[in-house]
């Protein structure tokens, strides 16, 4: 009996060590917002990883940072009021082995980085902001002066930093934070699975400078995702399914599918589209977005069908939406930096088994399917829609496509070729 209680003794204290809290502002990390606190916070995560764990606490104030590293068994918590302030030096974050657009590369680390930590988590109530203004303006800047040579410009020839980067991680949670200003991708989940991101309010601008690329939620080679509570208004896509891109790309470990993914009781502001399979998505299996509020201009379900990559999309259900939006289904061809890097090969895109049903939105338009000649769609139900909408017959190019209970303008929907 008396070794049982001082086993349970030293499993608490054990307990105690890993929950403990590391603040700040009590291991040298001063409130001067204009001070680079890089070195100190890292040096506070190190601490708590060097003592078995804990929880690095942001408490109220603005805390400007370079890129960070958080280690196994380190947790961040963002108190009321707190700020963690993203540099707009990209000196201040290095550039190492990393993963963008469906492809591994070095690129420069996030604001926030965690590799191989199970059980990693962010809570809030405060704020991640990556002051991206910067790094925005530059961009386009760099655009516009390709633009007048007649060159295009890809997204990666102006260096910026993603906001979030969580690579190979389990049991992940990002709960009541809030997401900012992003000077690239705000939140990039790539091979982590189990990821819960809940009660999250994720914002990048669209005026008075736009905020190229700054996708809410990019979902790349991940299982077992559940995005819940969440309001999201971003420069690009709301969320994002990747995987990887490239006439080989079905062949390379470092991609994979996207599946079992939950969206449910989230706002959709203003972004270019609610949800989206690509434009770097190789297979994207059982993704259900329901009860949620488009409140936009821009598509519901977006499908970016790439010529140059071997793609699969199949069930993948939308229902219960309400609001107002651009239009409810857009399948179109995606030829943005269409590479097929010398291959022989002749990608296409199957579609099949997809779900949008119990619909009433005010919308700009019904929309589009009409993907590359080669691609493939089968299982395509439209069920109880009531739609008002400026241009409202739906484009279609596919005979597997079945409708039932729409209702546009008061009246059935049209199909035109």
């Amino acid at each position: 009996m008396k070794k049982l209680i001082i086993l349970v003794l030293f499993t608490a204290i054990g307990i105690n060590a890993m929950a403990q809290d590391y603040t700040i502002t009590k291991f040298g990390v001063g409130t001067d917002s204009t001070k680079l606190n890089t070195k100190a916070i890292q040096s506070v995560i190190d601490k708590a990883y060097q003592k078995g764990g804990g929880t690095i606490v942001i408490p109220k104030g603005v805390y400007l940072t370079g890129a960070l590293f958080f280690k196994p068994k380190t947790k961040l918590l963002l108190q009321e009021g707190a700020v963690l302030k993203g540099s707009d030096n990209i000196q201040d974050y290095p550039f190492i082995p990393s993963r963008m657009e469906g492809r591994g590369l070095k690129y420069f680390a996030a604001l926030i980085n965690a590799t191989k930590v199970d059980g990693f988590s962010i809570s809030g109530p405060g704020t991640i902001d990556g002051n991206g203004h910067k790094f925005w303006k530059t961009f386009w800047a760099h655009r516009d002066s390709l633009k007048k040579l007649g060159k295009q410009s890809t997204n990666l020839e102006v260096s910026r930093p993603r906001l979030l980067f969580i690579w190979g991680c389990n049991n992940v949670s990002i709960k009541g934070v809030k997401l900012r200003n992003a000077g690239f991708w705000t939140t990039h989940l790539y091979q982590s699975n189990n990821v819960l991101i809940e009660d999250c309010d994720i914002r990048s601008p669209f005026r008075p400078v736009k905020a190229p690329s700054t996708d809410g939620i990019d979902i790349d080679f991940c299982k077992e995702i559940t995005i819940r509570n969440c309001y999201i208004s971003v420069n690009d896509d709301a969320i994002c399914i990747k995987g990887g891109k490239g006439p080989d790309a079905q062949k390379l470990p470092e991609n994979g599918i996207v599946e079992n993914v939950l969206i449910e009781n989230c706002t959709i502001g203003e972004s270019h589209a609610a949800l989206t399979m690509g434009s770097e998505c190789i297979h994207a299996r059982n993704i259900t977005m329901r009860n949620c509020k488009v409140d936009n201009d821009c598509p519901i379900l977006r499908m970016k069908m790439r010529g140059d990559t071997e793609q699969l999309y199949e069930n993948i259900t939308v229902e219960n939406i309400t609001g107002k939006c651009g239009a409810i289904i857009d399948i179109n061809p995606w030829r943005q930096f269409f590479d097929l890097g010398g291959s022989n090969a002749k990608p296409f895109g199957t579609i099949r088994n997809i779900k949008m049903t119990n619909i009433k939105v005010e919308a700009t338009k019904f929309g589009e399917m009409d993907g590359n000649p080669e691609d493939k769609v089968s299982g395509f139900l439209f069920k109880d829609l009531e739609v008002t909408a400026k241009t409202p017959f739906l484009k279609n190019r596919y005979q597997d496509v079945k409708i039932e209970n729409v209702v546009v303008n008061g009246a059935p929907l049209v199909v035109k070729p």
